[in-house]
């Protein structure tokens, strides 16, 4: 794992921001992991990356759906594992196939870490406040590295 960078949001405007521009850099392949505690902004930043994505319409919370799936320039697979309890659930959903041909992002991913695949951004949110977000970017191998990298400059700019 490489350095993590910390990005701070003062609103979820500028967390969905920050989810489209992270969004402009994803390409087929790509697997997201959000962690964070209820609220903490993992769907709002999933809008954001969805509108990066190119897809124009609403995205919900997927924690009754357990996966939703998005059209845009490429596919996004949304998946929220915090309803599922038994591993084979988890196992059951094929998480791995479906970052093939899209870009996969599962909230509350350690309900199914073992099979996710290694190669991934891990995005780590954490409530300052009412309002403010710290994300923390932790990359899991050369592709998930070369994303914040970019990222960083895109947010600098």
């Amino acid at each position: 794992m490489t350095s993590a960078p910390e990005f701070n949001s003062d609103s979820p405007d500028e967390t969905r921001v920050l989810g489209e521009r992270l969004g402009t850099l994803l390409q087929p392949g790509d697997v997201l992991l959000l962690s964070g505690e209820l609220g903490a902004g993992k769907t709002t930043f999933v809008q954001g990356l969805a509108r990066g994505l190119g897809f124009q319409g609403s995205v919900s919370s997927k924690s009754f759906v357990l996966l939703g799936e998005y059209a845009g320039r490429t596919k996004l697979y949304h998946a929220d594992l915090y309803r599922l309890e038994d591993p084979q659930e988890v196992q059951e959903l094929a998480l791995d196939e479906l970052s093939v041909d899209g870009v996969l992002v599962v909230e509350w991913p350690e309900r199914g870490e073992w099979v996710l695949p290694p190669e991934h951004l891990r995005i780590l949110f954490r409530g300052i406040s009412e309002e403010r977000r710290a994300l923390r970017f932790e990359a899991c191998g050369p592709r998930a590295a070369e994303i914040v990298q970019r990222l960083a400059v895109l947010v600098s700019s």
